[in-house]
């Protein structure tokens, strides 16, 4: 019974999951937080699809392909925020248009060159064939980007709830701003072997809305947000091997089945309290 439990830690590719999920549960629950408060849960929809024209073209010029990623998640954050800002058009409008744009471009892109890169692979992931280069590279985003966001948590709390507010006190709202949609590329790239750029989504809204609908402070949400994620990528993959199913896919459904959990128990408790004033 022990042994059939323990299985899956007896397996290198499954050890290599697990260490990539410790990774980045992380860095996406911290940001998760601030995408849900700031309402830009849509962003990091549009960002991670946008990518992909960025990979391709990396593969063309033979460059890394985590620098195309990059390229293309900062060139679409600051495109959206151009247009957002110099259009009557809304910015969830904005972003649809953008990044149905730029995966067009990479779909085209993608089908025009020969390439042993499984498209697969980068839209839902390849977290059982990660490597040790995936592992340093993911490892090296997440502490960048779990330093920043701890480092400049309230700053960039006070610019998500009241940027009128942030700006009167004198911070500098600009580099708030583009430094968030900087810290959001970088996240997006760094779950890139992981999760793939479809699925990577979820760990960027799941987590901060679970949290919130759980807790009332922005530091407790913050821990629980992290648990959440941390819990939901070690548990899908783990059950991932015993179900024979991708491990990408088998975490969100944990998320999701989380997020139903916590809205049923925040709509009873307001029940409740309603019932009883």
């Amino acid at each position: 019974m022990i042994d059939g439990l323990i299985l899956p830690f007896q397996f290198a590719f499954m050890q290599k999951a697990f260490l990539i999920c410790a990774i980045v549960a992380i860095p996406t629950a911290l940001l998760s937080c601030f995408l849900v408060l700031k309402g830009w849960a849509l962003m990091g929809d549009a960002i991670s699809h946008a990518i992909l024209p960025g990979i391709v073209l990396a593969y063309i010029a033979g460059f890394p392909l985590i620098v195309g990623a990059f390229g293309a998640g900062m060139l679409t954050a600051l495109a959206t925020g151009f247009l957002a800002e110099n259009s009557r058009i809304k910015q969830d409008t904005v972003m649809g248009v953008v990044f149905s744009g730029m995966f067009g471009l990479g779909i085209v892109l993608y089908t025009s060159i020969h390439t042993n890169v499984h498209l697969d692979h980068v839209l839902f992931g390849n977290m059982l064939g990660v490597g040790a280069e995936d592992l340093w590279t993911a490892g090296s985003i997440s502490l960048v980007v779990t330093a920043a966001l701890l480092l400049k948590w309230k700053d960039l709390l006070l610019h998500a709830f009241d940027p009128g507010q942030a700006r009167a006190s004198g911070l500098p709202v600009r580099v708030l701003h583009y430094g968030l949609l900087t810290i959001l590329s970088l996240t997006i790239v760094a779950t890139l072997s992981a999760t793939g750029l479809i699925l990577a989504v979820a760990l960027l809204i799941a987590p901060g809305a679970i949290a919130f609908l759980a807790v009332r402070s922005f530091g407790r949400m913050m821990a629980v947000a992290c648990l959440v994620c941390l819990t939901a990528m070690l548990s899908g993959t783990y059950l991932s091997f015993f179900l024979d199913s991708a491990p990408a896919p088998t975490i969100v459904l944990i998320l999701t089945a989380m997020f139903l959990l916590a809205f049923l128990r925040r709509t009873r408790s307001a029940k409740r309290a309603a019932a009883s004033a």
